[in-house]
């Protein structure tokens, strides 16, 4: 039974979904969410509160394995490089949990969980809903995103 923890990583919202993949392979749904930062915070300030909070979530949950979303260049260079600043921030913390960090394009994550590297975003979160045999689509969609991550690692590694 291993559980992976997906991050789809950002400063002022940061997505997390923790999969558990049982002996029979079935995939569950552990925790969800996202760690948010206060727009008025300073950058630095707003690094650190991911930073410990991200660490205080691999302190409850112990995951054995972790994959976040790689950063793909996107026509805000400023959103980008925030991006940047907050994976760095999560691969920190990662590496100081002793998790060696995985990574997988946006195109990998909707191939890999809706069977279309083009998949729109709802295609990719009813995939979730119904892969983690959940009620309703995860919300926020920060922590959706996490868990096609975490599902994505998980399938991936599986034949590996």
């Amino acid at each position: 039974m291993t559980l992976a923890l997906g991050i789809d990583p950002g400063t002022a919202t940061t997505g997390y979904g923790l999969v558990r993949l049982l002996r029979d392979g079935e995939l569950v749904a552990v925790s969800f969410g996202v760690i948010s930062t206060p727009k008025d915070a300073t950058p630095a300030a707003r690094l650190e509160m991911l930073f410990d909070q991200l660490t205080d979530l691999l302190r409850e949950h112990k995951p054995d394995t972790a994959a976040v979303e790689k950063l793909f260049f996107q026509s805000n260079v400023t959103t980008a490089i925030a991006v940047g600043q907050a994976r760095g921030v999560v691969m920190l913390c990662l590496q100081k949990a002793g998790i060696e960090p995985f990574e997988y394009t946006p195109n990998e994550v909707k191939q890999a969980v809706a069977g279309y590297g083009s998949a729109d975003k709802r295609q990719v979160q009813d995939m979730v809903r119904a892969l983690l045999q959940l009620e309703k689509i995860p919300k926020p969609d920060d922590a959706a995103d996490a868990l096609a991550i975490a599902i994505t690692h998980l399938n991936t590694r599986r034949y590996e």
